[in-house]
C-alpha cells in the first residue's frame, strides 16, 4: 500500500541545479510555482530555507482561507528539500544534474499517515488531485527557472 501513497513526477529543466534550488528554498517564491493554486503568499519565514526551518503560508482550499506552518524535514544543498506541516505527508523536491541541465522530481508522500488516514485519503481522491498539481508545479518551476532570477515580494 505504501507505493500507492506516493505521487511523483519528473521534468528536465534546462538550467543548473543551484539556480532551481534557489527558487525552492525561498518560501516567498512558492506562489510562483504552485500548481495546486492553493498558495496565496508566504506570511513568515526565512529568506532561505534549511533543515528545520519553519515558514507560514497563506492558503485557500475550496474558497476557504487558512494558514499553515511548515517545517523542513529533509535537506541536502542543491539536491533535496522536503517539508511537512501538522499532517504527516511530505512535499519533496529532488534535483539531479544531467547532461541537458537538471532533472527535478517532485513527490507528494502520504506514506507517513496511519492506516485509517491512508484509506480516507485514497477514498477522497487526494492522490489524483496531487498528481495534477505536481505536473503543473513542475511546468511552472521550469518556466520560472528559465525566466531568470526575479523574486516575488511578500
Amino acid at each position: 500500500m505504501a507505493g500507492e501513497l506516493v505521487v511523483s513526477a519528473s521534468i528536465e529543466i534546462d538550467g543548473p541545479a543551484v539556480h532551481i534550488f534557489d527558487i525552492l528554498v525561498d518560501p516567498r517564491r512558492h506562489v510562483e510555482i504552485d500548481g495546486s493554486d492553493m498558495i496565496r503568499c508566504c506570511l513568515n519565514g526565512p529568506e532561505r530555507l534549511g533543515l528545520s526551518s519553519e515558514f507560514v503560508m497563506s492558503m485557500r482550499l475550496w474558497g476557504i482561507p487558512y494558514r499553515v506552518r511548515n517545517r523542513v524535514v529533509e535537506f541536502e544543498e542543491n539536491r533535496l528539500i522536503a517539508w511537512r506541516h501538522f499532517e504527516p505527508q511530505r512535499w519533496r523536491f529532488e534535483l539531479e544534474p544531467i547532461e541537458s541541465g537538471t532533472q527535478v522530481t517532485e513527490t507528494f508522500d502520504y506514506s507517513y499517515w496511519p492506516t485509517a488516514g491512508r484509506l480516507l485519503l485514497v477514498g477522497l481522491g487526494w492522490l489524483r488531485r496531487n498528481e495534477t498539481a505536481i505536473t503543473k508545479t513542475l511546468a511552472l518551476l521550469a518556466t520560472t527557472a528559465q525566466s531568470g532570477p526575479t523574486k516575488t515580494s511578500t
